[in-house]
């Protein structure tokens, strides 16, 4: 078996199969997701998405601990730039500011915290993305009520079977596990296609010289 050497210099042993293993699994679970419907549904929300932002309506984007992160990946890639030059879509992570999350945590409900953003800058025709990978978090839940009572459109990105989301979703992109860890891998590669899609889609077509 192999030594590795630790960064004070103690020798450590390590499985010699232990990051390939879990590369097996993840590449296992990848195929997983290929399979079935999660495509075409894949493809809906981001045809939804597209529709809304060319007409100059919001995504909003919710999510807690490792999918508040993913919130903000998916706002910072669609505000800025995914692969394009292209004016600056209107997405809104509604984890990013730290005055309006511990303001009205601290002085009435964080369980309402994204909800109540929802009533700030929902608007009739947009879209919710929420992300949750129990599907069961009860302030994501609270805004996609919240967003369904402004008329927007609610899809849930969710692990495996949606938990309570998927009763309430619009839309459901439930990815083929329950392990939290797998959950997070899976969704990074979805919403990366689903950035390069809707950025491509709502792209304005390039000018053409004059002949």
């Amino acid at each position: 078996m192999p030594y590795i050497s630790s960064q004070r210099g103690r020798p450590g042993m390590i499985m010699a199969d232990g990051f390939q293993h879990y590369l097996r699994q993840a590449a296992a679970l990848f195929g997983e997701a290929a399979e079935g419907d999660l495509g075409l549904r894949v493809e809906r929300a981001i045809e939804t998405i597209s529709q809304a932002l060319s007409r100059r309506l919001p995504l909003l984007i919710c999510g807690n601990g490792g999918s508040a992160a993913d919130a903000m990946h998916i706002a910072g890639e669609l505000v800025g730039r995914f692969l394009l030059d292209r004016p600056a879509l209107k997405v809104l992570a509604l984890v990013a500011d730290p005055a309006v999350l511990t303001a009205w945590s601290n002085d009435f409900s964080y369980e309402s915290v994204f909800a109540r953003q929802v009533e700030a800058h929902g608007e009739a025709g947009g879209v919710l993305l929420a992300i949750s990978t129990s599907g069961n978090s009860p302030n994501v839940i609270a805004a996609v009520k919240a967003a369904q009572a402004r008329q927007m459109t609610a899809i849930g990105l969710t692990g495996e079977g949606g938990g309570a989301l998927a009763a309430l979703c619009d839309l459901l992109l439930d990815v083929p596990s329950r392990e939290t860890p797998r959950v997070q891998e899976l969704h990074l590669c979805l919403y990366h296609y689903l950035c390069r899609e809707v950025e491509r889609r709502t792209a304005p077509a390039p000018s053409r010289a004059p002949a």
